[in-house]
């Protein structure tokens, strides 16, 4: 049993947690209240995690600094990591509840039963803050119980206040469905509240028996030990670097600490990588043995220089793929305080889209060269499948994968180089963390405006309308409108047996829903995409758009496209290619 809750503590409960996390994915993944193929609850806290526990390992010094405890400190790291690393609406709520839980513990001295009671209900308001219009039966209303069952034992015993928690979150996620009809007709309970129960039982089981439940994924440990003579010799092992290792020879300016010529192959099979990737890095120097690793993986060519400097200065240079840009500068994020980033694409080396494509030689620092002109506008898109990428980046779009995290949005903001960014997220769950990254983004003195597209068809229809003349609130309020006035639907195939507003489906069937709604199901795909357009151009409509997924079959927008312009012969129809996954067919009508 632990009396107090401490920096070692801590660190357990998150390797602990992220452990429960991964065993329990792909159950929280299922845990869908729509039964189409794209349940990633469980992915999104995963990953919100592991960015968590990244952040403690790349800092691995316990002592405090200053005023601040040693547990404030490694709650903080904690909370940096998973606001950076959120993805999703659970990602996003729980990065909060880690915050809210440093907030109220750093500058306490011990923490024992009271503290961490006090703590979980700073910790429930940060949650329900962090929500624009707050729903029971939800994450919310998990964490809530746990901060009023903390409350009511009135102990100052750390493993009663824990277990009361942990037992009552869990008896408040079997309540869920009757709080929120849609997890009744599911037949599931809330999938971020299941993952917030395992963060809670990994604490129980760290304070009750002093060590987490479950193996310590430990995803920070590296092995990769460079083989090339002509390179670094360093092993990239936990401890510091000493005055005789390859990392600390010579620890003056100019010192090359980490070099990778090339030598790991292109995982294309190409002779190169597309774009090269350098930043200024205030970091220490474990950090930065972690941040190493993580470019070695990601690219080639890459070059570490410090100062000798305390603390040192780094200068960091990568060779990546487009996929990979946002991924490298995150690392970077990760690590400490990036600042003078550039990236550039090789004049030999195509043109490609996916993730995030900044103009090249953008300058991303917020300190950026005021000589050097920046552009005024600039808009960071969210999308999945190339087709839908290279239809973004044509309109001057920054473009990321669909399920971004914070870090790599924020990445993508600052890539643009401009003053002024409109984000477009194209996805409910994608909203709050456009919002994380642009809180973010402020502090750089960029004015950032997140319209809420809920699917690509609304981006398009935003961009449509943009218009660099206009003042910048005018030209978001008229992206805003044309994206609302765009009613949109998908059409998908049902993942499992479910009750839907339409009815009951069963796996394979073709469901058509309606601004996240299902109003059909069928089992032929080309009738149920015509039954879908009928319904709504019955509504009214003058243009529709049609966006071809992976896996139509081919013919699939032209049947479609004839039944529109033959039964609406008034309605213009577009059809492009988006090679979005799980939707075959995604509608636009405006």
């Amino acid at each position: 049993m632990l009396d107090t809750l401490d920096a070692t503590a801590v660190r357990r409960w998150c390797a602990g947690g992220l452990a429960a996390l991964r065993r329990h994915q792909s159950e929280i993944d299922a845990l869908n209240v729509y039964p189409v193929p794209d349940g990633d609850t469980g992915t999104n806290l995963v990953l919100t995690l592991t960015s968590a526990h990244h952040a403690l390992a790349l800092d691995l010094d316990n002592s405090s600094e200053g005023e601040q405890t040693a547990h404030g400190r490694v709650l903080r790291l904690m909370a940096r990591g998973a606001l950076l690393g959120a993805r999703g609406n659970s990602g996003v709520i729980v990065s909060q509840i880690l915050r809210g839980l440093a907030d109220a513990l750093t500058d306490t001295a011990v923490i024992r039963g009271r503290a961490l009671a006090g703590a979980l209900t700073a910790a429930t308001d940060a949650a329900y803050a962090a929500v624009a219009r707050p729903v029971e039966g939800t994450v919310l209303t998990v964490v809530a119980a746990a901060a009023r069952a903390a409350d009511r034992t009135g102990s100052d015993d750390l493993p009663t206040v824990v277990r009361a928690a942990a037992s009552a979150a869990t008896t408040a996620l079997a309540a869920t469905p009757k709080q929120l009809p849609a997890l009744a007709r599911a037949g599931v309970v809330d999938a971020g509240g299941r993952g917030l129960c395992l963060l809670l039982d990994a604490l129980a089981a760290v304070v009750t028996n002093g060590t987490a439940t479950g193996a310590d994924p430990s995803p920070d440990t590296d092995t990769d030990t460079d083989t090339d003579p002509d390179t670094d010799t360093d092993t990239d092992t936990d401890t510091d670097p000493g005055p005789d290792t390859a990392a600390g020879r010579g620890a003056g300016a100019g010192t090359v600490h980490a070099t990778d010529s090339g030598e790991h192959p292109h995982p294309t099979g190409a002779s190169g990588y597309a774009y090269e990737v350098q930043f200024l890095l205030d970091a220490t120097a474990d950090a930065v043995r972690r941040m190493r690793a993580e470019l070695r993986r990601l690219g080639d060519s890459l070059v570490v220089v410090g100062t000798g400097d305390d603390p040192p200065t780094w200068n960091v240079h990568v060779h990546v793929d487009v996929g990979h840009i946002g991924a490298a500068i995150e690392a970077g994020i990760t690590a400490g305080r990036p600042y003078q980033i550039s990236v550039t694409r090789f004049a030999a080396q195509p043109a490609a889209t996916g993730d995030v494509a900044p103009r090249p030689g953008a300058d991303l620092r917020s300190d950026a060269d005021p000589a050097v002109p920046r552009p005024a506008r600039g808009a960071v898109v969210v999308a999945a499948g190339d087709g839908l990428s290279a239809i973004f980046a044509d309109e001057g779009a920054a473009v990321v994968p669909a399920g971004p995290s914070t870090g790599q949005l924020l990445a993508a903001i600052r890539a643009t180089g401009a003053t002024q960014v409109v984000v477009l997220p194209n996805d409910p769950d994608t909203q709050a963390v456009a919002g994380l990254a642009a809180r973010e983004a402020e502090t750089d003195g960029v004015t950032i405006a997140v319209v809420p597209t809920r699917s690509p068809v609304q981006a398009l229809a935003a961009l449509a309308v943009r218009d660099p003349r206009r003042r910048f609130d005018d030209d978001v309020i008229a992206m805003a409108e044309a994206a609302g006035a765009c009613r949109y639907a998908e059409v998908c195939y049902a993942a499992r047996d479910a009750l839907t507003t339409a009815g009951r489906c069963r796996p394979g069937d073709v469901l058509a829903l309606v601004e996240g709604d299902v109003l059909l199901i069928g089992t032929d795909l080309a009738g149920t995409c015509r039954n879908l357009l009928d319904q709504l151009l019955g509504g009214g409509g003058e243009l529709v758009t049609l966006v071809v997924g992976a896996q139509a079959p081919a013919g699939l927008a032209d049947t479609v496209a004839d039944h529109v312009r033959h039964a609406w012969p008034f309605v213009d129809v577009h059809v492009l290619t988006g090679g979005q996954p799980h939707y075959p067919l995604l509608v636009g009508v405006e």
